[in-house]
């Protein structure tokens, strides 16, 4: 490539990192000159700077600048990037995390720990893994959406380009329904409600951070119904996003008064609790239901992870007082 290009971000693209989209599309492009790309204002998106983090969304562009050829095999094809090496043991639990898997979609029951995308300090995450998910598929599959790396559950992948355009579609388009499982310290005021407030990133070198902004803030709204309690010590919240900021639930839920069980960022000290209950995030990506991209309706649940089924049963709440409905 010897001359200036612009790219359009895809549909199945969404809030993909700017470096993981350069590791997509060009493999052989190192780390270091991409941020020497970046520094420099060789790369831009939509006509402006950017930062290896930014996140992207469909319809931007993006200005490459010449990058050279990709490295060629003996036979003069471009050598295909090696897949990220990963332990028969990670290989294994992903595998057996496919909830629902056909011509299109995968949906796999995402482990808490592991990143969605790569980042500053993250040496392994799920898009490095898509490789062990073919099945034999002749693409690896595509994230359509992404969670937080503490946060389990229900995770969209694509099986083909086409597929990911369409379930994007569906996601931007607002005709997903998404269910969130988390248990919050306290109990809310209100048992049910609409929590409606804008949020912004703040800036910082100890990542992502989001803050109630409602003068520049983006608007975010998210529905939430009390299951069950425990006492007054813990509440079971079902949640629905209806808007798809950066941690909105954790923030909102420490907005309301009741952190998120585990979630240090955003409420300090008080959002752990004593007595046996793990320190990890309390967050879950309960189910999804959206239209499949062969026609139809596509829905999912996931069962919990092991610290928090752990949690449900020290604190005596029981799954079968959920009757798994959506907030809508």
């Amino acid at each position: 490539m010897s001359q200036v290009i612009t790219k359009t971000v895809a549909d199945g693209e969404t809030d993909l990192r700017l470096d993981r989209w350069f590791k997509r599309h060009y493999p052989w492009l190192g780390h270091g000159r991409l941020e020497k790309l970046l520094r420099t204002g060789q790369i831009r998106v939509d006509g402006g700077r950017a930062k290896a983090s930014t996140r992207l969304e469909p319809g931007q562009t993006i200005r490459i600048p010449p990058l050279g050829e990709p490295p060629k095999d003996e036979a003069g094809k471009p050598r295909a990037a090696k897949p990220v090496k990963a332990s028969p043991e990670r290989v294994a639990e992903l595998q057996a995390a496919v909830l629902h898997k056909d011509d299109s979609v995968l949906v796999i029951n995402k482990p808490p720990g592991l990143a969605t995308q790569g980042g500053t300090g993250q040496s392994e995450h799920l898009d490095g893994l898509l490789d062990y998910l073919r099945f034999g598929a002749a693409e690896r599959p595509r994230l359509v959406h992404r969670l937080d790396k503490d946060t389990s559950g229900v995770l969209l992948l694509a099986r083909s380009a086409s597929a990911a355009a369409k379930l994007a579609q569906a996601l931007r388009a607002r005709d997903a329904h998404k269910l969130y499982w988390a248990l919050v310290v306290g109990v809310p005021q209100q048992r049910q409600g609409k929590i409606v407030l804008a949020l912004s990133k703040l800036p910082g070198a100890a990542g992502e951070r989001m803050v109630a902004d409602e003068e520049d803030g983006k608007n975010a709204v998210t529905l939430y119904r009390t299951i069950d309690t425990a006492g007054r010590r813990a509440a079971w919240l079902a949640m629905a996003p209806l808007t798809g900021r950066t941690h909105q639930l954790r923030v909102h839920c420490a907005a309301i008064g009741t952190p998120i069980v585990g979630d240090g960022k955003y409420g300090g000290q008080e959002a752990y609790l004593t007595g046996g209950v793990s320190r990890k995030l309390h967050l879950h990506a309960r189910g999804i239901r959206l239209p499949h991209p062969d026609g139809g309706n596509l829905e999912v649940r996931a069962p919990l992870p092991a610290h928090m089924a752990a949690t449900w049963d020290f604190l005596g709440l029981e799954i079968e007082k959920s009757t798994d409905a959506w907030l809508e």
